[in-house]
């Protein structure tokens, strides 16, 4: 066995020596950050997304008081508002909250960067932001409350500094609600390290929307870990336009009998954008249903990855699950990395899993040129269509409306 520490980058060295301000009760998950140091390619899970490598810089949290200068896309939707600016809870940009619905920031965290029964994986990301991560934001949702508008909560970064935002969401039985994540703000040089957790119970139905809307510069990494009871149906919906490094990760598990997830994603990326979809669908129980879908459309030499398991665990008989990554690569300088898996441990199940990546479809293009539409004109209508595959399961027609008017205008500004 070799004794060889590897060396530290410039990135890791500013992180630990940032850590020496780190609170004693969040000192052993910053421990476990700097024993694992940032991922790498010889880890499984960041083979395409190479940490050391890629962040080059790791800038000093931010402190309270940010001031938010710009508007939010989602300004005009009727919601309830919840804002962090950069990780900090602010009262000010927040609205009230309807009955039934309890809101909490809480200044310590578990030190373990996960929940108590596990659903997050042991990821350094994930520990890193349990060291960092100064507030938590709890919001507990009462049994039999359903709540008739959308719970926005932005998470906006000010700055060129890191945010490591948390917030946990546990929702009663027999609830009903519409969250939106929505990361915003964030110029060259900032970092942010957001975790989102959320814990459904039985007989709910909750839509989540998460939106990375960030800089086209900053560095963005957000997890996302959920479970879910009996009989319960959870629909997220994801959103990938800004950041010129970004890395979702979802870890979901089903731990109630008969219940249904539906993930789907849309990544628009050009120029030298890197952007990691990572999703681990685990199913615990039996007779539950998933469903993922992920879209990416690359321009110029960005680079589009897709990491996707299901697990079927011992006992999870009559599993439902399938899983299917598209890409449509416009440029040869883009790249696109699938990575799909089944990992099946019970065998009565119906599970299945798919990945294509293509150009746009030469014949499809000719049949509407031919029919007097500009190149340009017909190809960001292909685009639109297959952008809106992953879209259209949006059940609020006000942020369906608004990601495909951001989605017409990333294609627009690509035929400029």
């Amino acid at each position: 066995m070799s004794n060889i520490t590897p060396l530290k980058t410039e990135a890791e060295q500013a992180l630990i020596a940032q850590g020496a301000k780190v609170a004693p009760d969040r000192q052993s998950a910053f421990a476990r950050f700097v024993d694992a140091g940032l991922p790498h390619r010889r880890v499984e899970a960041y083979h395409y997304t190479d940490l050391r490598a890629l962040l080059k810089n790791a800038p000093p949290p931010a402190q309270a008081g940010g001031k938010v200068t710009t508007a939010s896309p989602l300004a005009d939707i009727d919601a309830y508002k919840i804002t962090l600016v950069d990780g900090h809870y602010d009262s000010s940009l927040s609205s009230a909250l309807p009955q039934g619905v309890k809101l909490q920031s809480v200044s310590t965290l578990a030190d373990d960067g996960a929940d108590e029964k596990g659903v997050l994986s042991p990821d350094p990301v994930i520990a890193l932001n349990a060291a960092f991560s100064e507030s938590a934001l709890d919001i507990e949702i009462a049994a039999k409350t359903e709540i008739t508008k959308p719970i926005v909560i932005r998470l906006v970064t000010t700055g060129a500094h890191a945010s490591y935002p948390r917030v946990r969401v546990s929702i009663g039985d027999h609830a009903k609600a519409f969250f939106v994540e929505s990361h915003e703000g964030g110029v060259s040089g900032s970092l942010i390290n957001s975790v989102f957790e959320l814990r459904l119970g039985d007989h709910v139905e909750i839509d989540h929307l998460r939106l990375n809307l960030v800089d086209p510069a900053a560095t963005v990494l957000t997890t996302f870990g959920g479970a879910m009871g009996r009989e319960s149906l959870y629909r997220g919906h994801n959103f990938v336009i800004g950041g010129a490094l970004s890395r979702h990760q979802i870890f979901f598990r089903f731990e109630g009998e008969q219940s249904k997830a539906e993930i789907s994603s849309a990544s628009l990326l050009n120029k030298k954008q890197h952007a990691d979809s990572t999703l681990v669908v685990d199913h615990a129980v039996p007779e539950c249903q998933s469903r993922e879908f992920f879209a990416h459309v690359l321009d110029d030499e960005s680079t589009g990855v897709f990491q996707g398991k299901i697990i079927v665990r011992p006992g999870a008989q009559q599993t439902d699950g399938k899983m299917m990554s598209r890409a449509i690569v416009l440029e040869d300088g883009a790249t696109m990395n699938n990575k799909p898996e089944l990992e099946i441990f019970a065998d009565d199940v119906a599970c299945g899993h798919g990945a294509t990546v293509g150009a746009l479809d030469e014949d499809l293009l000719f049949y509407l040129r031919a029919r007097g539409l500009p190149k340009t004109e017909a190809e960001a209508l292909m685009l639109q269509a297959f952008v809106g595959e992953a879209l259209e399961s949006i059940k609020h027609d006000g942020f369906r409306e608004i990601l495909e008017a951001l989605a017409e205008a990333w294609l627009k500004a690509r035929s400029a």
